[in-house]
C-alpha cells in the first residue's frame, strides 16, 4: 500500500527570508503590471494599429483587474498623444432643422462661444447707437422727405388740374371729398340742384375722372411707400454694416484657419444685418426670428439672441492628452448624445442649444472603455454603436427615431468623423457568443486580451507580490503590513488560486482582505497589519458565510444526514461533493452506494434516470462500464447490472468528481469486500483506470475532516485524493495540525487498483499472462463473480 502524504506536503509556506523588508511601507510601488505580459502585449499591438476594426475586447474573471489595468495603460499611453478637437454646434441659417458640427483645435470652442457672446452684447449697445446718430436721422429724414414731396406734388398736380376743370379736391385724414365750383365757390345743394341734366352729366364725369386720377396716384404712392421702406432698411443694413463688419472681421482673422468657422461668421454677419431691428429696443414689432419656424407669431414677445449662441458639446481646455473616458452607464443617450425638449405653450421644441454630448463625442479621437455586459444589457445600444463603427461617424439620434416613432420635430445635427478605440472589458463567455454568433463583431473587434487568472509562484513573483500588495495599501490609505502579514497574504492567494505554486491574480479579494484586516488592526489600535489580523479576517469572512455550511453539518451530526465514518460496508463510500455559495464554498461528504445483480453489462446512474444528474456527470458513470469491460471481461461478455445512487440527494448533480468513488461502490459489491468507512474519496476515473485531478480539493479534505470530528473524533480518517491534486493543497491549519499528529492522513492514488487497496485493506493484485488475476485477490474476487454471473445469465434470460 501507498504512504500518506508528508505534512509539508499539504500546506506550501511563504518564506520569509526572502523579504528585505520589515513593513510595506518601505516596498516601492509595483511599476509593472503582474503576471499579464501576454494581455499587455495584445493591448500594446491593438491600440498602436490604426487600421479600421482593430478595437479591443479585454476579457477574464472579474475583479482580476483588468478593468483598472487597462485604464492605467491607456492613461499612460495618452500621455503621449496630443489632445482631442474640441466640438460644438452652431445654428445653421438657411436649414435650422440641421445644425452644423464645427470642430477646432482643443480649448477653442470655449474661446468661440465666449466671443460670440462678447460679439452680441457688443452689437446690442453698438447697433442701438448707430441709428441714434445724426448721420442716421439725417439719412432717413430724407427719405421721409423725398416720398412726401413725390405725394405732395402728385396729389397737387391732381388738383391744379381739378380747379381748371371746377372741381374742387379736400384731402382729410380719413381720405378725400370731391365737389364741384363756380366762379371757385363749392356749389351748395340748392346751387347743384338747379344746374341742368347735362350740367350734372358733366360734372359727374369730371368727378370720376379725378377719382381715377386720385386712385391712380395712391397706387403709386404705395409703390412709392415701399420703395422709401426698402431704402430705409438698405440705409439700415449700411448703418449695420458699420458696426458689425470690423468685429466680425477681427473673430474672421483670429479663426482664419477653420473654414467653417469663417463660413459660420459669415452667415452671422449677414443675419445680424438682415435683422438689425432685433438690436433696437425701440422697434415697435421685434420679431424672434429664430422661432420662425416653429412658434406662432402671436407667441413671440422680444427678440431671442440664441441663435448666435455657440453650443459647446466638448471641450478638451487645459488638457494635454487624448481622452480616456469610461462610461459606466451606456445607455442610448449616454453613449450617443440626445436631443433635449422644453414644453412652451403646451408645445415640445427644441434647437441646437439643448443638443448634449455622449461618451462617444467625449472619448472621439483616443478610447473609450465601456463593460460588455451592461452594454448588452440595452436596448438597441450595441446595434448602434456597431453601426456607428462601421460607418465611421457619429450620429445624433433618440431612442424614438431608432423605434421609429417620434412625432415631434426633429432636430438633424450634422455627423461628425468618429476617431475612436473602443476597449471593451468582460468575460470570456460573452467574447466567445459575439464572436460566433455576431459577424460584425469579428470585423469590429480584431484584438483580444485575455488576463491570467494566476501566476506562477516563484521568489521573483512573491516579491512582486509584496509590492503589490503595499501599493494596495497605499492607495487605500491602509496601514502597512509586516512581512509575516504579507506571507499569509501570499499563501491565501494560492489557496485562492487552487494550486500551492501558483499565485491569483484577482485582486479585488485581495484588497477586500487587506481592508478587513486594517479595521481589524485599527479597532486594536496597531500601528502595522500583522499576521493575526490577516487570519482573523479570513475566518471572520468565512464566518459571516457559513450558515447553510452548519445547517448541513448538523443534520450530519444529529444522523438526520446519514454519513458513517467507522466500520465497513460492501458497496458503500464516502464520497465528497462541493457546494459553492458564490463567494464561499465547501465540502459536504455523501454516501454512494452501489447494488449488483445479473443484467446485461449495464450500469445505471439513478441521478440521471431521475434528471438530477448532469451530462457530465453521465459520462464519469458510461465510462465504468468500458473500464469494468476492459479490465474484467475481455474475452466474454459482461452479464451484471450496477445501480449507483447518491443516497439523500434533493437537487442536481454534477461534475465527474465522484465517478472513481461509484466505480469503488461497484467494485466493492462485485467483490462482497466491506469499504472501510473512515476514508472518503473524491476524483475521477478513465477508462484506463487512471485517477484523475478534480477541482476544489481543499475543500473537499476540509469538508470530511470537519464532520469526522463531529461524528467520530476518536478514530483515525483519511481522505483518498488523485495524485495529481497534490501540487494543489493548501489545507487549513487545523488539518495540517492533525495529520502531523496521526489523527488524520491523506493519500494520492494514481490509480483505481491503489485505491482499492488502501479502501478494503487488501491486495488488489496484478493481472497474470492468461488474463486472470492473483488468488483471493480483490480484482481475482471480481472477475470471479462476474464470470459467475455470466454462466448464470446462459441459463437464464434476464431483464
Amino acid at each position: 500500500m501507498i504512504d500518506p502524504l508528508n505534512v509539508e506536503e499539504l500546506y506550501k509556506h511563504c518564506d520569509t527570508s526572502i523579504f528585505d523588508f520589515k513593513t510595506t511601507s518601505e516596498l516601492k510601488e509595483l511599476d509593472e503590471i503582474l503576471g499579464q505580459s501576454r494581455a499587455l502585449k495584445a493591448i500594446t499591438f491593438g491600440v498602436g494599429i490604426k487600421h479600421e476594426g482593430y478595437n479591443l475586447y479585454v476579457m477574464g474573471d472579474s475583479g482580476s483587474g483588468r478593468h483598472t489595468t487597462v485604464t492605467r495603460f491607456l492613461e499612460n499611453k495618452a500621455k503621449n498623444e496630443p489632445a482631442a478637437k474640441d466640438l460644438c454646434y452652431v445654428y445653421n441659417f438657411k436649414d435650422p432643422e440641421k445644425p452644423i458640427a464645427i470642430e477646432l483645435t482643443n480649448g477653442l470652442a470655449t474661446e468661440l462661444k465666449d466671443d460670440m457672446e462678447n460679439l452680441i452684447k457688443a452689437l446690442q449697445v453698438t447697433i442701438p447707437a448707430i441709428f441714434k446718430t445724426d448721420e442716421y436721422r439725417a439719412k432717413k429724414q430724407q427719405i421721409d422727405d423725398e416720398l412726401k414731396q413725390k405725394q405732395e406734388n402728385a396729389y397737387f398736380k391732381i388738383t391744379e388740374e381739378a380747379k381748371k376743370d371746377s372741381i374742387n379736391i379736400k384731402y382729410t385724414a380719413t381720405g378725400y371729398s370731391i365737389s364741384p365750383m363756380k366762379d371757385d365757390k363749392i356749389l351748395t345743394p340748392e346751387e347743384y340742384q338747379a344746374v341742368s341734366d347735362e350740367g350734372k352729366k358733366d360734372i359727374k364725369k369730371k368727378i370720376k375722372k379725378y377719382k381715377n386720377e386720385i386712385e391712380k396716384v395712391s397706387a403709386q404712392v404705395t409703390t412709392w411707400s415701399k420703395e422709401a421702406v426698402e431704402s430705409v432698411k438698405e440705409l439700415d443694413k449700411d448703418m449695420t454694416k458699420k458696426a458689425v463688419e470690423e468685429k466680425i472681421d477681427a473673430l474672421k482673422s483670429k479663426y482664419k484657419e477653420f473654414k467653417k468657422v469663417i463660413d459660420y461668421l459669415g452667415a452671422v454677419r449677414k443675419d445680424i444685418i438682415d435683422n438689425s431691428i432685433d438690436f433696437r429696443p425701440e422697434a415697435e414689432n421685434p420679431t424672434v426670428h429664430f422661432l420662425d419656424s416653429i412658434m406662432p407669431k402671436a407667441y413671440k414677445s422680444q427678440p431671442s439672441f440664441e441663435v448666435y449662441n455657440v453650443n459647446v458639446i466638448v471641450s478638451h481646455k487645459d488638457e494635454t492628452s487624448s481622452p480616456v473616458i469610461y462610461e459606466d452607464n451606456p445607455t442610448f443617450a449616454n453613449l450617443f448624445g440626445q436631443i433635449e425638449y422644453v414644453s412652451q405653450m403646451g408645445t415640445l421644441i427644441t434647437d441646437f442649444n439643448l443638443i448634449k454630448p455622449g461618451a462617444l463625442h467625449k472619448a472621439n479621437g483616443g478610447y473609450l472603455i465601456l463593460d460588455t455586459r451592461k452594454l448588452l444589457l440595452q436596448p438597441f445600444v450595441w446595434e448602434g454603436l456597431k453601426r456607428m463603427l462601421i460607418s465611421k461617424e457619429l450620429k445624433i439620434e433618440t431612442l424614438a427615431e431608432e423605434l421609429g416613432i417620434a412625432n415631434t420635430v426633429m432636430l438633424e445635427p450634422e455627423r461628425i468623423k468618429l476617431d475612436i478605440k473602443i476597449v471593451l472589458v468582460g468575460e470570456r463567455l460573452l467574447y466567445y457568443l459575439l464572436y460566433n454568433y455576431d459577424p460584425e463583431f469579428q470585423k469590429l473587434f480584431k484584438i483580444n486580451a485575455d488576463f491570467e487568472d494566476e501566476i506562477e509562484r516563484n521568489d521573483d513573483n512573491t516579491m512582486l507580490y509584496a509590492n503589490l500588495i503595499a501599493m494596495i495599501a497605499k492607495e487605500n490609505n491602509l496601514l502597512p503590513l509586516d512581512s509575516k502579514a504579507v506571507a499569509k497574504v501570499i499563501e491565501y492567494s494560492s489557496r485562492l488560486s487552487g494550486n500551492a505554486y501558483k499565485l491569483t491574480t484577482h485582486i479585488s479579494t485581495i484588497i477586500d482582505l487587506l481592508q478587513e484586516a486594517d479595521f481589524i488592526a485599527k479597532e486594536k489600535s496597531q500601528n502595522v497589519i500583522e499576521k493575526e489580523d490577516i487570519v482573523f479576517a479570513i475566518l471572520e469572512k468565512i464566518e459571516r458565510s457559513d450558515r447553510v455550511k452548519d445547517k448541513l453539518y448538523e443534520q450530519i451530526e444529529e444522523g438526520t444526514i446519514f454519513i458513517e465514518t467507522n466500520g465497513s460496508k460492501i458497496g458503500q463510500v464516502n464520497g465528497i461533493s462541493i457546494i459553492d455559495m458564490g463567494d464561499f464554498s465547501f465540502g459536504e461528504p455523501v454516501k454512494i452506494t452501489a447494488l449488483t445483480r445479473i443484467g446485461k453489462g449495464e450500469v445505471v446512474d439513478i441521478e440521471r434516470e431521475v434528471d438530477l444528474g448532469g451530462p457530465i456527470h453521465s459520462k464519469g458513470v458510461m465510462i465504468l462500464s468500458s473500464y469494468l469491460a476492459s479490465k474484467y471481461a475481455k474475452d466474454m461478455p459482461l452479464s451484471f447490472r450496477a445501480t449507483l445512487s447518491f443516497e439523500q440527494s434533493y437537487a442536481g448533480i454534477e461534475g465527474d468528481s465522484a465517478s472513481a468513488a461509484e466505480l469503488f461502490t461497484i467494485l466493492s459489491s462485485l467483490s462482497d469486500l466491506p469499504i472501510d468507512q473512515s476514508f472518503a474519496i473524491t476524483g475521477s476515473v478513465n477508462q484506463n483506470g487512471q485517477i484523475q485531478p478534480v477541482g476544489a480539493i481543499n475543500e473537499k479534505i476540509e469538508g470530511f475532516f470537519d464532520v469526522c470530528k463531529l461524528t467520530d473524533s476518536k478514530n483515525k480518517h483519511a481522505v483518498i485524493i488523485p495524485k495529481a491534486n497534490a501540487k494543489h493543497l493548501m489545507l487549513k491549519e487545523e488539518v495540517v495540525k492533525a495529520v502531523k499528529n496521526k489523527e488524520f492522513a491523506i493519500y494520492a492514488i494514481e490509480n483505481v487498483d491503489e485505491g482499492l487497496e488502501l479502501l478494503i485493506g487488501k491486495k488488489s493484485g496484478k493481472m497474470n499472462s492468461d488474463g486472470t488475476f492473483e488468488k483471493d485477490s480483490i480484482n481475482y474476487l471480481i472477475q470471479k463473480k462476474l464470470k459467475m454471473l455470466t454462466q448464470k445469465s446462459k441459463q437464464k434470460t434476464y431483464k
